[in-house]
């Protein structure tokens, strides 16, 4: 019971915008109690009490020289705080998409999402991916239920041609478009089958990556989030690996 009210406590002080933004502010920089006052245009009694509060739960300490930095436990926690901002600021879009159909060590990786911009419009979407495939020089890598969008297949079968690895990963019923490789570049291109329901959809290169998740109802709407940032890429190419591995080529 003890450890359950310490996390209550936890959250309580969390849920204060004052005291978080009080500990995102110390957490770049240490700071005079009058500063942050200043800062954050609190009175510095109520800064006092705020700093009171957040200190009792280790989340910030009083420094030597008179200024409050973050802890070490502090920075952990703010850490792990960016993943419910995420999760908050997109709560239509995960009210109506269902992630748990990914292995649970994704899903702990979520917040690694925040790093890109959510796309709701298909045909956005369609020209995004478009200039991914245009601006790729060393994979395409993609898991969806079409090997190809028809409008797309040309370009694709330029970079396969061109030296570019292109890996896609559908169902067994899966339409393949009729690409037509030369020999030379055969090695360039692979299809491998799930065993299961396309779970997402992913298409992710050396500088790029999309990922949309299942719509509650089982459809996959292909909505969803695309972005350069190394972490959101390494996270759609650590997805695709998880079941390009466990696949049977075609």
């Amino acid at each position: 019971m003890e450890s359950r009210e310490g996390i209550e406590k936890l959250f309580f002080e969390l849920a204060s915008e004052s005291r978080l933004s009080i500990l995102r502010e110390i957490a770049q920089k240490n700071r005079k109690l009058k500063d942050m006052a200043r800062q954050l245009d609190l009175t510095q009694t109520e800064a006092f009490r705020q700093m009171q509060r957040l200190t009792e739960t280790f989340l910030v300490e009083k420094k030597p020289d008179t200024t409050y930095g973050i802890t070490e436990f502090g920075k952990l926690v703010l850490h792990q705080t960016l993943a419910f901002d995420f999760i908050f600021s997109h709560k239509d879009y995960f009210s109506t998409h269902d992630v748990w159909q990914l292995p649970t060590q994704f899903v702990d990786r979520i917040g690694t999402l925040s790093h890109a911009n959510l796309q709701l419009d298909p045909i956005q979407n369609i020209n995004l991916i478009s200039c991914m495939i245009k601006e790729t020089e060393q994979f395409l890598w993609g898991i969806g239920e079409s090997a190809g969008i028809e409008n797309l297949n040309n370009l694709i079968n330029q970079k396969i041609s061109a030296g570019v690895q292109f890996r896609f990963l559908g169902p067994a019923v899966v339409h393949s478009p009729n690409y037509e490789i030369p020999p030379s570049a055969s090695k360039n291109f692979e299809v491998k089958v799930i065993s299961t329901d396309v779970p997402v959809f992913v298409m992710v290169t050396e500088k790029e990556a999309a990922v949309g998740f299942r719509c509650v109802s089982g459809r996959l709407d292909y909505s969803g989030f695309v972005g350069k940032d190394s972490a959101f890429r390494i996270w759609a190419k650590d997805l695709f690996l998880y079941y390009w591995d466990s696949a049977k080529k075609s």
